[in-house]
Protein backbone atom coordinates (compact mmCIF):
# COMPACT_ATOMS: atom_id res chain seq x y z
CA UNK A 1 0.00 0.00 0.00
CA UNK A 2 1.25 3.46 -1.35
CA UNK A 3 0.75 5.09 1.89
CA UNK A 4 2.75 7.96 3.97
CA UNK A 5 4.74 6.50 7.20
CA UNK A 6 3.10 8.41 9.63
CA UNK A 7 3.57 5.60 12.64
CA UNK A 8 -0.42 5.85 12.41
CA UNK A 9 -1.33 2.11 11.76
CA UNK A 10 -5.34 1.87 9.61
CA UNK A 11 -7.22 -0.83 11.62
CA UNK A 12 -7.10 -4.32 10.81
CA UNK A 13 -10.87 -4.43 10.45
CA UNK A 14 -11.30 -0.92 8.90
CA UNK A 15 -12.56 -2.53 5.84
CA UNK A 16 -15.58 -1.53 3.26
CA UNK A 17 -16.53 -5.25 3.82
CA UNK A 18 -16.77 -5.19 7.38
CA UNK A 19 -19.19 -1.57 7.33
CA UNK A 20 -22.66 -3.16 8.48
CA UNK A 21 -24.08 0.28 6.58
CA UNK A 22 -27.72 -0.43 8.40
CA UNK A 23 -29.34 3.34 7.26
CA UNK A 24 -26.23 4.39 6.08
CA UNK A 25 -25.44 2.60 2.61
CA UNK A 26 -25.35 5.32 0.13
CA UNK A 27 -23.07 7.32 2.45
CA UNK A 28 -21.22 4.20 2.07
CA UNK A 29 -21.44 3.84 -1.64
CA UNK A 30 -20.48 7.53 -1.54
CA UNK A 31 -17.11 7.22 0.25
CA UNK A 32 -15.99 3.87 -1.42
CA UNK A 33 -16.82 6.08 -5.13
CA UNK A 34 -14.48 8.73 -3.78
CA UNK A 35 -12.10 5.99 -2.81
CA UNK A 36 -11.85 4.30 -5.97
CA UNK A 37 -12.31 7.17 -8.85
CA UNK A 38 -11.94 10.69 -9.42
CA UNK A 39 -14.63 12.94 -8.47
CA UNK A 40 -15.75 15.86 -6.38
CA UNK A 41 -12.49 17.34 -4.13
CA UNK A 42 -14.12 17.35 -1.03
CA UNK A 43 -16.68 15.53 0.94
CA UNK A 44 -17.81 16.37 4.30
CA UNK A 45 -18.80 13.24 6.37
CA UNK A 46 -20.51 14.05 9.96
CA UNK A 47 -21.98 12.13 12.75
CA UNK A 48 -22.05 11.77 16.59
CA UNK A 49 -19.17 9.31 17.89
CA UNK A 50 -19.38 5.94 17.50
CA UNK A 51 -21.34 6.44 14.20
CA UNK A 52 -18.37 4.57 11.78
CA UNK A 53 -16.63 8.16 10.63
CA UNK A 54 -13.68 6.51 11.45
CA UNK A 55 -13.98 3.61 9.76
CA UNK A 56 -15.29 4.46 6.92
CA UNK A 57 -12.45 6.80 6.40
CA UNK A 58 -9.63 4.50 7.13
CA UNK A 59 -12.09 1.77 4.48
CA UNK A 60 -11.38 4.43 2.06
CA UNK A 61 -7.76 4.74 2.42
CA UNK A 62 -7.12 1.20 2.64
CA UNK A 63 -9.22 0.55 -0.52
CA UNK A 64 -7.08 3.32 -2.53
CA UNK A 65 -3.98 1.91 -1.37
CA UNK A 66 -4.60 -1.43 -2.78
CA UNK A 67 -5.75 0.57 -5.52
CA UNK A 68 -1.77 2.10 -6.06
CA UNK A 69 -2.98 5.37 -5.14
CA UNK A 70 -1.00 7.47 -3.19
CA UNK A 71 -3.00 7.58 0.03
CA UNK A 72 -3.46 8.90 3.93
CA UNK A 73 -5.47 8.74 6.98
CA UNK A 74 -4.78 11.59 9.24
CA UNK A 75 -6.52 11.17 12.77
CA UNK A 76 -6.61 14.92 14.37
CA UNK A 77 -7.57 13.69 18.04
CA UNK A 78 -4.69 11.47 18.08
CA UNK A 79 -1.76 12.78 20.51
CA UNK A 80 1.45 14.14 19.47
CA UNK A 81 -0.52 15.85 15.97
CA UNK A 82 0.81 18.75 14.59
CA UNK A 83 0.00 21.08 11.50
CA UNK A 84 3.30 20.54 10.15
CA UNK A 85 2.00 16.74 9.66
CA UNK A 86 0.25 18.03 7.11
CA UNK A 87 3.60 19.23 4.99
CA UNK A 88 3.35 16.92 2.08
CA UNK A 89 -0.03 15.52 1.85
CA UNK A 90 -0.71 17.95 -0.85
CA UNK A 91 0.51 15.43 -4.01
CA UNK A 92 -1.49 12.74 -2.33
CA UNK A 93 -4.65 10.72 -4.24
CA UNK A 94 -6.25 10.87 -1.48
CA UNK A 95 -6.73 12.25 2.23
CA UNK A 96 -8.70 11.20 4.71
CA UNK A 97 -8.68 13.81 7.61
CA UNK A 98 -10.98 12.71 10.45
CA UNK A 99 -11.84 14.66 13.60
CA UNK A 100 -11.32 17.67 11.47
CA UNK A 101 -13.99 20.11 14.00
CA UNK A 102 -10.74 19.88 16.81
CA UNK A 103 -8.94 22.09 14.71
CA UNK A 104 -11.46 24.55 14.02
CA UNK A 105 -10.06 28.00 15.37
CA UNK A 106 -6.38 27.25 15.42
CA UNK A 107 -4.91 29.44 13.16
CA UNK A 108 -1.54 27.55 12.18
CA UNK A 109 -3.78 24.42 11.35
CA UNK A 110 -6.51 26.06 9.66
CA UNK A 111 -3.48 27.70 7.34
CA UNK A 112 -1.58 24.28 7.05
CA UNK A 113 -5.05 22.65 6.06
CA UNK A 114 -6.05 25.88 3.30
CA UNK A 115 -2.54 25.10 1.83
CA UNK A 116 -3.18 21.32 1.71
CA UNK A 117 -6.32 21.60 0.13
CA UNK A 118 -5.08 24.32 -2.85
CA UNK A 119 -2.16 21.70 -3.66
CA UNK A 120 -4.64 18.57 -3.50
CA UNK A 121 -6.87 20.51 -5.83
CA UNK A 122 -3.96 21.73 -8.25
CA UNK A 123 -2.95 18.41 -8.93
CA UNK A 124 -6.84 16.23 -8.77
CA UNK A 125 -6.28 14.97 -5.26
CA UNK A 126 -8.79 14.43 -3.37
CA UNK A 127 -10.00 14.80 0.35
CA UNK A 128 -12.87 13.35 2.61
CA UNK A 129 -13.20 14.55 6.08
CA UNK A 130 -15.10 13.36 9.42
CA UNK A 131 -16.64 15.70 11.77
CA UNK A 132 -19.05 15.66 14.51
CA UNK A 133 -20.71 18.21 13.27
CA UNK A 134 -22.19 19.95 10.03
CA UNK A 135 -19.94 22.17 8.27
CA UNK A 136 -21.52 25.29 9.50
CA UNK A 137 -21.23 24.43 12.76
CA UNK A 138 -17.40 23.56 13.12
CA UNK A 139 -15.96 26.86 13.67
CA UNK A 140 -13.46 27.84 11.13
CA UNK A 141 -12.23 31.17 11.42
CA UNK A 142 -9.62 31.43 8.08
CA UNK A 143 -13.08 32.29 5.86
CA UNK A 144 -11.37 30.89 2.53
CA UNK A 145 -11.32 27.44 4.43
CA UNK A 146 -14.68 27.51 5.34
CA UNK A 147 -15.50 28.61 1.69
CA UNK A 148 -13.97 25.31 0.36
CA UNK A 149 -14.58 22.97 3.28
CA UNK A 150 -18.21 23.70 2.11
CA UNK A 151 -17.45 23.46 -1.64
CA UNK A 152 -18.14 20.01 -1.65
CA UNK A 153 -21.35 17.88 -0.38
CA UNK A 154 -21.62 16.98 3.16
CA UNK A 155 -23.34 13.39 4.08
CA UNK A 156 -25.02 12.48 7.55
CA UNK A 157 -23.82 9.11 9.34
CA UNK A 158 -27.02 7.68 11.58
CA UNK A 159 -26.71 5.84 14.40
CA UNK A 160 -27.57 2.22 14.75
CA UNK A 161 -30.79 0.40 16.14
CA UNK A 162 -30.14 -1.85 18.35
CA UNK A 163 -31.51 -4.44 15.90
CA UNK A 164 -29.01 -3.03 13.55
CA UNK A 165 -25.82 -2.98 16.40
CA UNK A 166 -26.42 -6.85 17.08
CA UNK A 167 -26.68 -7.37 13.03
CA UNK A 168 -22.82 -5.21 12.63
CA UNK A 169 -21.11 -7.72 15.97
CA UNK A 170 -22.13 -10.74 14.26
CA UNK A 171 -20.77 -9.20 10.84
CA UNK A 172 -17.44 -7.94 12.43
CA UNK A 173 -17.56 -11.21 14.63
CA UNK A 174 -17.21 -13.66 11.48
CA UNK A 175 -14.59 -11.32 9.93
CA UNK A 176 -13.17 -12.38 13.38
CA UNK A 177 -13.85 -15.88 12.89
CA UNK A 178 -16.39 -16.04 15.58
CA UNK A 179 -19.91 -17.22 16.15
CA UNK A 180 -21.80 -14.58 17.67
CA UNK A 181 -25.17 -15.86 18.24
CA UNK A 182 -28.33 -13.99 18.30
CA UNK A 183 -28.32 -15.19 22.49
CA UNK A 184 -24.87 -14.07 23.25
CA UNK A 185 -25.71 -10.79 21.32
CA UNK A 186 -28.27 -9.59 23.03
CA UNK A 187 -26.63 -10.39 26.27
CA UNK A 188 -23.77 -8.05 25.28
CA UNK A 189 -26.42 -5.20 24.59
CA UNK A 190 -28.22 -5.01 27.69
CA UNK A 191 -24.77 -5.96 29.81
CA UNK A 192 -22.28 -2.94 28.25
CA UNK A 193 -22.42 0.66 27.14
CA UNK A 194 -24.08 0.49 23.93
CA UNK A 195 -21.43 3.07 21.76
CA UNK A 196 -20.52 1.00 18.76
CA UNK A 197 -16.72 1.93 19.91
CA UNK A 198 -17.54 0.40 23.15
CA UNK A 199 -19.11 -2.73 21.88
CA UNK A 200 -16.04 -3.72 19.04
CA UNK A 201 -13.33 -2.83 21.94
CA UNK A 202 -15.58 -5.29 23.75
CA UNK A 203 -15.95 -7.81 20.80
CA UNK A 204 -12.15 -7.36 20.49
CA UNK A 205 -11.50 -8.63 23.68
CA UNK A 206 -14.11 -11.46 23.46
CA UNK A 207 -12.21 -12.80 20.47
CA UNK A 208 -8.72 -13.32 22.81
CA UNK A 209 -10.73 -14.51 25.49
CA UNK A 210 -12.50 -17.14 23.78
CA UNK A 211 -8.71 -18.39 21.73
CA UNK A 212 -7.14 -17.91 24.94
CA UNK A 213 -9.72 -20.21 26.59
CA UNK A 214 -10.45 -22.77 23.32
CA UNK A 215 -14.22 -21.58 24.07
CA UNK A 216 -16.85 -20.14 21.47
CA UNK A 217 -18.48 -17.06 22.92
CA UNK A 218 -21.35 -17.63 25.23
CA UNK A 219 -23.05 -15.58 27.93
CA UNK A 220 -21.07 -17.43 30.67
CA UNK A 221 -17.73 -16.41 28.60
CA UNK A 222 -19.40 -12.62 27.76
CA UNK A 223 -20.43 -12.14 31.77
CA UNK A 224 -17.03 -13.42 33.00
CA UNK A 225 -15.18 -11.00 30.70
CA UNK A 226 -17.33 -8.17 31.60
CA UNK A 227 -17.29 -8.68 35.30
CA UNK A 228 -13.63 -8.52 35.39
CA UNK A 229 -13.42 -5.56 33.22
CA UNK A 230 -15.90 -4.42 36.06
CA UNK A 231 -13.50 -5.59 38.32
CA UNK A 232 -10.60 -3.21 37.14
CA UNK A 233 -12.66 0.02 36.54
CA UNK A 234 -13.34 -0.62 40.71
CA UNK A 235 -9.68 -0.87 41.92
Amino acid sequence: MKQLALDLKLADYARFETFSAGPNAAVVDVVRDVAMTAGRQVHWLWGAEGSGKSHLLQAAVAAAGQQGQTCAWLPLGAVGMAPEMLDGMGNLGLLCVDDVDRIAGDAAWELSLFKVFEELRSCDGRLIVAASVPMAQAGFKLRDLASRLASGPTWKLQMLSDEEKLAALQLRARWRGLELTDEVGNYLLRRTERSNSALFSLLDQLDSAALAAQRRLTVPLVRSVIESNDSDLAT
